[in-house]
């Protein structure tokens, strides 16, 4: 909380509201207005604003602020605003439309809302903030008090979600019991009501607040219009309107958009509109006449076959093939009031965030004609400013790039998100990844750094933290709190901010000491929890088990306890680097004790392998990535691990939220040569005209993942090989790892400065040799390991090498 702020507004809501079942199964909406008087001279304003659970807040009828972002019951956040500029001299207004999502979230029938979003026991808005002349005077205060207006709103019903979680159901809107000029100045509202106060509390005695205001630590989302590419296909479209079914598809002929599409009294009609690549945003629907019309959207990743059975349990194919296929997803509905003209229309946009490639249009006309003038939608998405670039000898590699952009900016909103059609949810395993992706394009933490403190909002009195959050529904996943460890350690590593480290530090002490204490007499961390999740990776083999290894039935998880072990050694690190000493060296000690059981009581001399538990005869590739990346196994021991494991083609294999790691055990084996064989999965989705990663092969659930986006990791950190030397890119290190390329030219944006770097392969006297070329920022300390690991200190910021090159192991 801002402790030291002084907070004059208070949080309003409508009595008649406040009246209802408060925190019950249904959401409640409200309108509130504020009319003010701008000098002719003109004036500023500075607006800080929150509410309890969604709002959008308009200026004179235009959107100025959606928000707040996603929080807990530790952190309100609020928006600030600097929107001078808009005001007009005169007669101004500030209107607010705010929903408020029940807290019985796990009630049969209940109104959920997204359950990533934080929610007291009733809803609110407030507002803080006074027009002040150009010397700064105070003119008017437009704090949220009894001064506002509000009106309760009836015209909204939630739905069901239909084959999503945590999303928070759909909407079904009368535009009839909308009033109609709301958010302009100049509307009467004198038969709306004075809002009462909904903070009862008297601050004076130290209660705490069920709104911990805090400001916003990440900058606002970016909304940018965008209107659809073209229509896949249609049906009883007016003449010249309409694309035969089963029309453009595939990168076919681009049909034109059907607006404005004029439907006569009775008339139906629909459109299967393409976005052009999976995006997130707000859908706008703008209707003229109409009343007692239907308009339905439906949302959609990707046509999907009616029976996947008859496709070999294929669900989707070729994602906008829609031969033999059709659209499903969650449904929102407006029905017209009819009072809309085609020059001032009524427009519907949903409260919530969507996420589509595709939208499903369906038109029903009642006794009144109607016109939908247009359907169009703003992406919206954290600012994210991708500098960094790459281009490599692999001819599919600018769209790997581009994908995994795209893919990483879906799942960059308010908190990184696992998918933003499904789930909308932050997982720690997921975010971990993603923070990484994001520094390799940006050198961007803002987003990372919430993160990170979320989790730790998140620590319970076991001391083990929740593995997605925010959420109103708790989970624990314990594998997952190892992640949390890691990624303060990727942050310390990429922006050596050591007060971030101490900020954290007893979170990561409170994690590692929950494992420490389920260490049993065989050294090994015991079993989890019977009530928690022990999720690994999505594997056919242990699908039945929802992705975690069935060893866990028969007693410890050998790749928990190796997770373990690297999660100490670097809580060892951060404890190092603020000087806590004895502790690292403890922890140190702890990890090589849980290494040594892992080795006398999990390795099969047999099958030269370690298994997934100590008494039970099964293996997979996880288990051995993670006893080379927690030093289980070292130098040639490790490779010739790796080696058989990827010789073994019976073994469960590493999917899209493990690749990360089976990278990293590549190169730090020297086994880099297999990166171009690990991204034939990455390159099979280009064919299916993927414009987002998927979230896995087993599921079959999401078009769009975000520890998909590898791509932008590997080729800034390992093809062009740029990476911290010293914390916070103190001293730069370029090390390039050729992986199959012939290849490589980019630049990688760091805290440092901009890294430039470019490599090929040439022939020379029948021996290949390996040619480098770069540039750092001035000033900044370089590092240069060649391939053949011989290392180099340049003299300044440019510099050149060569080298001998020995084949790399491939597959």
């Amino acid at each position: 909380m801002d402790e030291l702020r002084e907070w004059r507004a208070g949080w309003i809501w409508p009595k008649s509201l406040r009246g209802e079942l408060e925190g019950g199964v249904r959401q409640q909406r409200a309108l509130f207005r504020r009319e003010f008087q701008v000098p002719e001279e003109g004036a500023g304003l500075k607006l800080d604003v929150s509410a309890d659970s969604k709002f959008r807040l308009y200026l004179n009828g235009n959107l100025i602020a959606r928000g707040p972002i996603k929080g807990d019951v530790w952190a309100q956040y609020y928006d600030s605003l600097d929107v001078g500029d808009k005001l007009v001299p005169g007669a101004n207004v500030l209107a607010a439309e705010v929903v408020h999502y029940p807290r019985l979230a796990g009630m049969p029938g209940a109104e959920v809302g997204p359950a990533s979003e934080g929610r007291a026991d009733y809803g609110g808005l407030w507002i803080q903030g006074a027009l002040e002349d150009e010397a700064g005077r105070e003119l008017t205060r437009l704090d949220s008090d009894d001064r506002w207006m509000a009106l309760p709103l009836r015209a909204v019903r939630i739905g069901p979600e239909v084959g999503t979680l945590f999303v928070g159901g759909t909407e079904e809107v009368r535009g009839d019991l909308l009033p109609a000029g709301w958010r302009e100045a100049g509307f009467d509202d004198a038969s709306w009501e004075r809002p009462v106060a909904t903070e009862p509390l008297d601050r004076l005695y130290g209660q705490v607040s069920p709104w911990q205001l805090a400001a916003s630590p990440i900058p606002r989302m970016r909304e940018t219009p965008r209107a659809f590419a073209r229509v896949i296909r249609s049906g009883d479209l007016p003449a010249a309107q309409g694309v035969p079914a089963g029309g453009a598809h595939g990168g076919g002929t681009a049909a034109a958009l059907p607006f404005p599409l004029e439907l006569a009294p009775g008339q139906s009609a629909w459109a299967e509109l393409d976005a052009g690549l999976m995006t997130t945003g707000y859908v706008r629907l703008a209707v003229a006449g109409g009343a007692g019309a239907r308009v339905s959207l439906l949302y959609s990743e990707a046509y999907e076959y009616e029976n996947p059975a008859d496709h070999g349990g294929n669900r989707r194919g070729v994602r906008d093939d829609p031969a033999d296929k059709l659209l499903r997803g969650n449904e929102d509905a407006y029905l017209p009031g009819g009072a809309g003209t085609p020059d001032d229309p009524e427009v519907y946009e949903p409260m919530g965030r969507r996420a589509f490639r595709f939208v499903r249009l369906s038109v029903q006309a009642a006794d009144a004609p109607l016109t939908v003038v247009d359907l169009s939608y703003a992406e919206t998405g954290y600012p994210l400013d991708a500098v960094s670039q790459v281009e490599t000898s692999d001819p599919l590699s600018g769209e790997l790039w581009d994908i995994s952009l795209n893919t990483l900016r879906r799942c960059m909103q308010d908190t990184y998100e696992d998918t933003p059609y499904y789930e909308q949810m932050q997982y720690v395993m997921d975010a971990k990844s993603q923070a990484l992706f994001t520094y390799a394009v940006s050198a961007d933490d803002r987003l990372a750094r919430k993160t990170i403190h979320d989790f730790h909002s998140s620590l319970t009195p076991s001391g083990l933290i929740q593995s997605r959050y925010p959420s109103v529904n708790g989970q624990f996943i314990p594998g997952f709190a190892l992640y949390w460890v890691m990624m303060v350690h990727d942050h310390y590593r990429h922006f050596g901010d050591n007060a971030l480290v101490r900020r954290y530090l007893s979170t990561a002490d409170a994690i590692v000491g929950w494992f420490d204490r389920r260490i049993g007499k065989d050294g090994l961390v015991g079993p989890m929890p019977e009530a928690y999740w022990s999720f690994v990776d999505w594997v056919t083999e242990w699908n039945a088990t929802a992705g975690a290894p069935p060893a866990k039935v028969q007693g410890p998880l050998t790749v928990y306890n190796l997770m373990y072990a690297a999660a100490l050694r670097e809580a060892a690190d951060l404890n190092a680097w603020s000087g806590r000493g004895d502790t690292a060296a403890e922890y140190r000690q702890r990890a090589e004790a849980v290494l040594g059981a892992v080795r006398r009581t999990c390795f099969d001399e047999a099958e030269q392998l370690y298994r997934d538990g100590p008494q039970v005869a099964q293996f997979s590739q996880h288990t051995q990535i993670w006893a080379v990346l927690a030093d289980a196994v070292q130098g040639g021991e490790a490779r010739e691990l790796l080696e058989r494991m990827l010789a073994r083609t019976d073994l469960p294999k590493a999917s899209f939220s493990m690749a990360h790691y089976l990278f990293r055990a590549a190169a730090k084996t020297g086994l880099y040569g297999y990166a171009d064989a690990l991204w034939q999965p990455w390159r099979e989705q280009v064919g299916l005209h993927l414009t987002a990663w998927v979230e896995d092969p087993v599921q079959q659930r999401s078009d769009c993942h975000g520890w998909g986006a590898l791509p932008l990791y590997e080729y800034v950190a390992e093809t062009l090989g740029v990476q911290p030397e010293e914390p916070g890119y103190r001293t730069v290190r370029v090390a390039p790892r050729t992986g199959g390329l012939t290849w490589a030219s980019g630049e990688a944006k760091t805290p440092a400065g901009l890294v430039k770097v470019s490599w090929r392969l040439y022939e020379t006297n029948g021996r290949t040799r390996f040619a480098l070329n770069g540039e750092a920022p001035e000033g900044v300390p370089v590092v240069v390991v060649l391939p053949d690991g011989t290392q180099h200190v340049p003299g300044g910021p440019v510099f050149a090498y060569e080298c001998g090159l020995e084949e790399e192991a491939t597959a």
